[in-house]
């Protein structure tokens, strides 16, 4: 029997799915902390680029953190040419896009956390209430570099 290869996935936006609901606890959840992150796009000539975003504010480095999902030792075949092989995968989840990435890429963006409650919830609280953490960021809350 041929092994289809699952190149993987590194965007989680459908959470009903059961790709992903099985990994949705807090033992399979992570941080990525940032400060300041990119979006594939257009910058104002047309010309394709990464476009770069950072929170607004006073604070020059301001850190916050990326919701993620990172599953040790899943077991599958990424490459044909690997087979089969036990790796550690890593996912961000992900919204609708607020008025700055939408701009740039309007499908989604990454789930950004920047208050210690928040940041609390996605690492411990039932995926009930961690959920509704999976909203974009205010608008005007991110800035083009």
């Amino acid at each position: 029997m041929a092994v289809e290869p699952d190149s993987g996935t590194t965007n989680v936006r459908n959470t009903s799915s059961n790709h992903w609901r099985p990994h949705l606890a807090p033992a399979s959840r992570c941080l990525v902390p940032f400060t300041a992150f990119s979006e594939p796009g257009r910058d104002a000539a047309g010309k394709y680029r990464p476009i770069w975003f950072k929170l607004t504010g006073d604070d020059p480095e301001p850190l916050a953190f990326f919701a993620g999902i990172h599953l040790r030792d899943h077991t599958g075949v990424r490459k044909i040419k690997t087979g089969m092989e036990t790796i550690d995968v890593f996912a961000f989840l992900t919204t609708e896009p607020n008025a700055e990435v939408g701009a740039v890429h309007p499908k989604a963006m990454p789930v950004i956390l920047t208050q210690p409650d928040e940041i609390e919830a996605w690492m411990s609280a039932p995926w009930e209430i961690a959920r509704d953490l999976q909203r974009p960021l205010r608008d005007g809350a991110l800035r083009w570099l």
